[in-house]
């Protein structure tokens, strides 16, 4: 059973820092390509970074580049995400998923506010 559970979420004021964490298993993690995307509310899904298997090559929405950071750890079959200098426009869902794949977990909370 695949299971993607994501957790590092809630209220941090604007220019301020989050690290979302997205744990894994019941895949071969070291082998899957894997992606961060976010929804705010009334809006669609977006895809926010991607992070390749192998030499994780990573890539990033325009709106987060230079602030955000997408990282994994095989070893613990872990994804990351080191968000930076947030703005009120980055709340949302967070949402963990396995590219290609019908696999999402089922969302961690960011609000960005003061």
């Amino acid at each position: 059973q695949v299971q993607l559970v994501e957790s590092g979420g809630g209220l941090v004021q604007p220019g301020g820092s989050l690290r979302l964490s997205c744990a894994a298993s019941g895949i071969d993690f070291r082998r899957s390509y894997m992606g961060w995307y976010r929804q705010a509310p009334g809006k669609q899904r977006d895809l926010v970074a991607t992070i390749t298997s192998g030499v994780g090559s990573t890539n990033y929405a325009d709106s987060v580049k230079d602030r955000f950071t997408i990282s994994r750890d095989n070893a613990k079959s872990t994804m990351f995400l080191q968000m930076s200098n947030l703005k009120p426009e980055d709340t949302a869902v967070y949402y963990c998923h396995v590219m290609g794949t019908s696999y999402w977990g089922r969302g961690t909370q960011v609000t960005v506010s003061s």
